[in-house]
């Protein structure tokens, strides 16, 4: 089979490598990739979707994946589709699950899935008087896409005035703060929840925990994650069937409910609050870095599964390792903020995962490109041995720009010592 790949980051990359261990591949392409991917595969420099499209007709591609929520929100399952091509993700309409947070608040509330108590508004103005009129501590959230960026956990009015003025004052996200979600903030552990949804057959990944601050103890600004680890000892496998049952299940009843059928990666951004657990986000295909640790532990043949979920023909479970991973994410100087580019990177022969980001191929060498360049991760039969392991790797990659934090994985390892 002839794969496409569509995306260029460590999500995409970590995506291509699971898949090309079928023995079904025949070629893989990646749209645009990075300098790891063109290890695996060949890199297409293309952009815009019905260049893509053209691509996939024109090359006979049997399948394609589609790594980031942008072309979900824009469409491109439903383009594809509409010319008899098969592609894996949800709808256009599905997709907005994730392209508008106050859609997202409106389903869980008419869907009575537990999450913050919130409020939507459009009004700059009305905003500031809502924020002036509640509590010290509040989540303000741009509604549209922002890469991640877009949510400002405040506590006190003034950090939340100070995020509207950036938001929708400043147009920080662009056209993305037009609408802002104002939420209480809650208090807890927060965990990654990954299933396959194939209409109303939900399987899940094991669970895993995202890092996005861009400092250790959770200081600093918001990143798209710093890295990750799984599986994730606040969420065990007794608590999984609940969460499918109370968070994903009415979601995708009240979806079908307004005519939108899923098909995809559904990604809960869940909070183990005091009251139990609460969604803070959807996000609508594999989060990134959350998939550089779920997919190392999957068991099963990644293309297998992603065909049967697009046929309606999943079975009844996901079949993963009891090993545990973890994930460091390598980024540039600066990052989230402005940073250089163009650093050379030396990567030895090591005995983790190396899934590249933020790199470009040049010559046989890798440079930096982007923010989050790299992304190292270990395997081993329990965390703390995969904690070890993955911080040996790092510190043999050799380049003068990188920074990284050093305490990933330490709440799962506290929590598993008390």
């Amino acid at each position: 089979m002839k794969v496409l790949v569509i995306g260029g980051g460590g999500r995409e990359h970590t995506v291509g490598w699971r898949l090309s261990k079928s023995d079904k591949i025949s070629k893989l392409y990646f749209a645009p990739g990075n300098g790891g991917t063109s290890v695996l595969g060949e890199n297409v420099n293309l952009s815009a979707l019905d260049d893509m499209l053209a691509f996939a007709k024109r090359e006979n591609i049997d399948f394609t994946v589609v790594g980031p929520e942008q072309p979900l929100v824009d469409g491109v399952v439903d383009l594809f589709e509409d010319e008899g091509l098969k592609i894996f993700g949800p709808s256009k309409a599905a997709a907005l699950l994730e392209g508008s947070k106050a859609f997202s608040k409106e389903v869980m509330a008419s869907a009575n899935v537990p999450t913050a108590s919130f409020e939507i508004l459009d009004d700059f103005r009305a905003a500031r008087r809502y924020v002036e009129s509640h509590g010290e501590h509040l989540v303000v959230k741009a509604s549209g896409l922002a890469a991640g960026k877009g949510v400002i956990v405040c506590q006190s009015r003034k950090e939340a005035l100070n995020a509207l003025e950036s938001i929708m004052g400043k147009k920080r996200f662009g056209e993305a703060g037009n609408t802002v979600v104002i939420e209480e903030l809650l208090v807890g552990e927060e965990v990654s929840v990954l299933a396959l949804v194939s209409g109303e057959k939900i399987l899940p990944f094991l669970p895993s925990q995202d890092h996005k601050r861009a400092y250790d103890n959770d200081e600093g600004p918001n990143t798209g994650g710093m890295g990750a680890y799984a599986p994730t000892p606040f969420l065990t496998e007794s608590e999984m069937p609940k969460i499918i049952e109370r968070v994903f299940k009415p979601t995708i009843k009240e979806l079908m409910r307004k005519g939108i059928e899923y098909k995809g990666v559904l990604y809960g951004g869940i909070i183990m609050t005091k009251d139990g657990p609460k969604v803070l986000e959807f996000n609508v295909r594999f989060g990134d870095p959350e998939t550089q640790v779920i997919l190392p532990l999957l068991e099963d043949d990644l293309l297998e599964v992603l065909i049967k979920a697009n046929d309606y023909t999943l079975g009844d479970k996901l079949n993963c390792s009891q090993n545990s991973a973890l994930a460091v994410v390598m980024a540039s100087k600066g990052y989230p903020g402005s940073y250089e580019k163009g650093f050379e990177i030396n990567i030895p022969d090591l005995d983790c995962n190396v899934f590249h980001a933020g790199t470009k191929a040049e010559e046989g060498r890798f440079y930096t490109s982007g923010g989050r360049v790299l992304a190292c991760v270990g395997v081993s039969n329990d965390l703390i041995s995969a904690k070890e392991k993955t911080y040996r790797c790092v510190e043999r990659i050799e380049c003068s720009n990188l920074f990284y934090r050093k305490d990933i994985g330490d709440k799962g390892i506290k929590y598993l010592s008390r």
